[in-house]
């Protein structure tokens, strides 16, 4: 549970988009934290205070001189201890409050008095026509200058009929976003390019080689590094998991397609992180055709070795260090022992090794880290818990090194 021990306020302007924050609601408390919902007026027209307060199990405000505030002022003490303020969604309107320091209700008031240190997220939903104006975009840009995080919003159709910028994001984007908001930034303003998954080797148009990769962990990682703010491109091998969100993804299947799309990304990549099953042979010559069953005979392969994503990149590393290259070793024995080796072949800064057939498919882990010192052992742990410690690790490395500074 992602958000266990946080109080959230969310906030709820005048929108058809208030459905959404209904299922937000309910997602926030699936991963722990305690809500409290506070609605304008506009909202009340949308969804009631009913709903919000069977989602959210607490009493919901929505009026500056609510009795049942004992000092009566609300907007002092429903954001005192809060760790952060939602707005989803948010209007056009309340952009504009939020931007000029209007406060002429509970939610407004709320919002000017927070204090300094509770971060302030909202998600606009609105029409195109209303986004796109050039009023509402001074006030996005003033809310930004003000520290304000601006989600979304999204392109998609919309209630109106009409479609573009102005959807609100929807409640698991939203929640993924919240849940970031609380990751220290880390790597912000940093490109990371991340390989994840197996890739498979075809025999015919049918069949292939393959290996047993998940691609948890490196889909772990790119979410990790996304959540410390850097700019993630995801290099996937064929998989069944949903790209996190804000993660650019490029699909292939084959270690050679990987290694061109690999190429075709590095430049301008602060880190490369190696995390992909990749084969390392591929048939010589597959057939064109389903290879058919002839009697007792199997059909015999012939194998030739794929490239070395790794250390072909390694390679390339410039004398400013770009990119900081990190590559992950499953093995099936020895761990110690291999992953020491192969860190100093590949001639790479850090090496994460597990044991294989203990990891894949699997959503916790125990890895040892690989550097020039000797090794370090990160205790068993979920995936994301694992690779939001190794992006950590990465940040105290490559802040050492020339290409940070």
């Amino acid at each position: 549970m992602e958000l266990t021990g946080k109080k959230i306020v969310l906030g709820l302007s005048g929108g058809v988009a208030c459905y959404k924050a209904a299922e937000l609601c309910r997602a926030l408390t699936k991963q722990g934290a305690a809500v409290q919902v506070v609605m304008t007026d506009a909202a009340l027209h949308f969804i009631t205070a009913v709903t919000m307060q069977a989602l959210s199990g607490k009493p919901v405000y929505s009026s500056q001189w609510d009795p049942r505030v004992d000092n009566n002022m609300a907007h002092i003490d429903v954001t005192r201890g809060a760790d952060a303020i939602v707005i989803a969604p948010c209007s056009a309107d309340f952009m504009y409050k939020l931007a000029h320091g209007v406060c002429d209700d509970l939610l407004s008031t709320m919002c000017l008095a927070r204090p300094r240190h509770v971060p302030l997220l909202v998600a606009p939903a609105m029409n195109v026509e209303m986004w796109t104006n050039p009023a509402t975009q001074r006030n996005a840009h003033q809310l930004r200058e003000d520290g304000i995080c601006i989600i979304g919003p999204a392109a998609g159709e919309q209630a109106c009929g009409e479609t573009g910028m102005g959807r609100m994001l929807e409640p698991e984007q939203l929640l993924a976003e919240i849940i970031a908001a609380f990751q220290p930034k880390l790597m912000a303003g940093k490109r990371i390019l991340i390989t994840a998954g197996p890739t498979f080797e075809a025999i015919d148009p049918v069949r292939g080689i393959t290996n047993l990769s998940s691609g948890k962990m490196g889909y772990a990682v790119a979410r990790a590094a996304r959540e410390a703010g850097a700019d993630v491109t995801l290099i996937s091998g064929p998989t069944a998991l949903p790209t996190p969100f804000g993660v650019h993804r490029i699909d292939v299947q084959s270690a050679r397609q990987m290694m061109e799309a690999v190429n075709a990304a590095i430049e301008g990549q602060h880190v490369f992180i190696a995390v992909a099953a990749v084969a390392d042979w591929r048939v010589k010559n597959p057939s064109t055709q389903k290879v058919k069953k002839t009697g007792d005979t199997a059909p015999a392969l012939e194998f030739e070795e794929n490239p070395d994503i790794l250390a072909t990149i390694a390679a390339r590393t410039t004398l400013a260090g770009h990119p900081y290259c990190v590559g992950f070793a499953a093995e099936s024995e020895n761990l110690v022992e291999f992953g020491a080796a192969k860190r100093a072949r590949k001639g790479i800064p850090l090496l994460v090794g597990n044991i294989g057939h203990h990891t894949f498919g699997a959503d916790d882990n125990t890895i040892i880290l690989f550097d020039e010192q000797g090794h370090t052992i990160l205790p068993r742990a979920d995936k994301l818990t694992l690779a939001r410690q190794l992006i950590s690790e990465i940040s105290k490395r490559t802040n050492k090194h020339s290409l940070f500074q």
